[in-house]
């Protein structure tokens, strides 16, 4: 049950980037949580009450479930990509409710919004891979 061949680039691209981020956030200071439970908070309000360590830590958690489902082989394209496409959506929707993120009125980003912007390739990705099945 080995991926297509053709899934593999962006399999590997995007879940090794993707796994080595949430890897990073295991060892996230306070400060850096502090900053990434902040912008969380501010897209998804029911997100305030979560300590912003807690909030880091489960995060990390599935960025590293994420990423490795790309990565193993045997996980079948539409479950790799219900996974990338459910996560990339929440960064997505995140981006388009941050007003400072994006321009007035628009979807193109502000200098602020550029590192999340780029977070629309991994939902086309993950979308590719859903009608893969």
């Amino acid at each position: 049950m080995a991926p297509r061949l053709h899934t593999v680039p962006t399999r590997l691209a995007t879940g090794a980037y993707i796994l080595h981020e949430g890897l990073g956030k295991l060892r996230a200071t306070s400060e850096r949580a502090a900053g990434l439970h902040r912008s969380a908070a501010s897209a998804y309000p029911f997100l305030a009450d979560l300590p912003p360590e807690r909030f880091t830590r489960a995060l990390a958690i599935g960025e590293i479930t994420v990423g490795s489902t790309l990565l193993l082989p045997f996980v079948p394209a539409r479950l790799a990509g219900a996974a990338l496409t459910l996560f990339s959506g929440g960064l997505v929707t995140m981006y388009l409710r941050t007003p400072a993120m994006h321009e007035a009125g628009s979807v193109w980003p502000t200098p602020a919004g550029i590192a999340v912007s780029k977070d629309v390739w991994m939902l086309a990705i993950g979308a590719s891979l859903l009608l893969e099945g």
